[in-house]
């Protein structure tokens, strides 16, 4: 393996523009990318080389999005994304929680992504990617940089504290519908702790809505709760009659196809494509690069 000086530059680049965006220190700031304070602050002074392993560079890189393949793909502020950051900028602000249940492929994820990069102290979670309590919550502390490693009850309990030292921080909870039931329940643990001075921002398809109501009707611990704690409601930004969804889909596909295009097949043919059979913003990009 052997990493060029552009890659690191560019990766050491990314991971002190993101620092401006944390509200603790510096070296609560390096371990949310495994490094110690020391060898942040020879990265900040400006070495590359022989302070960490390739294999770090490529995590830091993974985990910042750094690509040495540069995507054309252009954010559009569709309505999706506008409304997106106007509730996770409220949450943030007031401390309050939300839960957006929307359909699959309408940039959710995206728009979560890019938002979260231009505010100061708020963390995206992946909860595909840390299912269990266990997973959710060192996943959690290792995002906010607190040590995930230690025992549960001290990781967690470090958790709870720490948010409660940060700046109005706002915890984004994507794919929140895989999320065992264990890992809800510390879920509310984690509100209650935060209450008054967190923001949440739960996101999820269908799954997540059946996964609450289902524990909700069936009186099991912990999912009313929830739900109480995240406003009673669901947020919803498809509509649902037939003809206003096609108007929605048409606009937002309409939208990221006009700014994205460089091809020679019209826009309105690759929208009206993904229309007929249904599909999402996923397979317009697909179009998008055959049509290149």
């Amino acid at each position: 393996m052997n990493l060029t000086a552009e890659y690191k530059t560019e990766v050491r680049t990314a991971l002190l523009g993101r620092r401006d965006n944390f509200g603790g220190t510096d070296a609560a700031f390096a371990k949310i990318y495994g490094l110690s304070g020391a060898v942040y602050s020879r990265l900040k002074s400006g070495e590359i080389e022989k302070i960490i392993s390739d294999s770090q560079w490529i995590q830091i890189g993974r985990e910042l999005e750094v690509q040495t393949r540069k995507s054309n793909w252009k954010v559009v502020r569709t309505k999706v994304y506008e409304n997106i950051e106007g509730s996770i900028s409220f949450c943030q602000q007031f401390s309050a929680s939300m839960i957006l249940v929307d359909d699959c492929g309408i940039g959710k994820t995206f728009s979560a992504k890019n938002v979260v990069k231009g505010l100061k102290n708020a963390f995206y979670v992946d909860c595909s990617q840390a299912k269990s309590k266990q997973q959710f919550i060192k996943l959690l502390a290792k995002t906010l940089g607190i040590d995930p490693k230690g025992k549960y009850v001290d990781v967690k309990a470090n958790l709870k504290y720490y948010l409660g030292q940060l700046d109005h921080p706002i915890v984004i909870l994507d794919e929140a519908g895989d999320l065992e039931y264990t890992a809800f329940l510390e879920l509310k643990e984690l509100w209650n702790a935060t209450d008054g001075f967190c923001g949440w921002f739960m996101m999820g398809a269908d799954g997540l809505r059946s996964k609450i109501e289902k524990g909700i009707n069936s009186k099991k611990v912990g999912f009313a709760e929830i739900f109480s704690r995240f406003s009673d409601e669901y947020i919803k930004l498809t509509p649902v009659g037939v003809a206003d969804k096609k108007a929605f889909r048409h606009e937002l596909l309409q939208q990221v196809a006009t700014a994205n295009h460089t091809g020679t097949t019209p826009v309105e043919t690759l929208v009206k494509k993904c229309l007929d059979k249904e599909t999402t913003l996923r397979h317009l990009d697909t179009l998008l690069k055959i049509s290149a």
